[in-house]
Parts: structure tokens; sequence; C-alpha cells
């Protein structure tokens, strides 16, 4: 599936209202969602399945969460998602509250 600027195994919609949004999404090995961030919404990452790697800048980190483990990524934290694994990673993203945004951020 697409998202704004990149491609990965699957995105399901489960939720969207004017200020949260709720997604699936399925990740094959090497799947990347590219650093970005956004201006008003919070970033709440719950991981299913496989091994979820989430890598923020200022402040700089690289997590990488195992089924179960939740993580959370404050307005305009620029952070980029990806498969830690061999298997398929799922996770379960939560955003709001606030207007959805996509802003891309250079490697």
């Amino acid at each position: 599936m697409t998202g704004p600027s990149y491609t990965v195994k699957n995105i399901e919609a489960i939720a969207e209202g004017s200020d949260m949004r709720a997604r699936l999404y399925t990740l094959a090995p090497g799947d990347v969602i590219p650093w970005h961030y956004h201006t008003a919404v919070t970033d709440w990452y719950f991981c299913l399945a496989g091994i979820l790697r989430v890598e923020t800048r200022a402040p700089r980190g690289d997590e990488r969460l195992a089924v179960g483990a939740r993580y959370q990524i404050p307005p305009k934290t620029a952070h980029r998602i990806s498969n830690g694994g061999d298997e398929d990673c799922q996770f379960l993203l939560l955003q709001g509250v606030g207007a959805y945004d996509f802003n891309k951020v250079q490697d």
C-alpha cells in the first residue's frame, strides 16, 4: 500500500475523523516509512507482531519494540519507522489530536 511518499506491505484504515486517525500497518522485511514529522499530531505506536523499529531525531533515539510494547512521538519530532526483524511487522498507529500532515525530512 502507498502512503504519502512511501510503499509498505499493507495499510488498513480503522477509524478516521477530523482530528484523529487509527491505522493498522504491516511492514515486510526491508519496508521503511521515511523520515518525517507531523506539525500538530502525536503518534502512538503499538507493536502487534514482529519487531518495530522507531528512530527519532532531537532527541536522537533508536528503539526496537517487541510485541506488546508501545511508543509515543510528540508533534514536530522527526522520525523514521521500519521493520526491525526478518518477519512481517504489524502495528497499530493512533494519531491525534489535531490536523494530520506528513512533512518529509531529508535522510
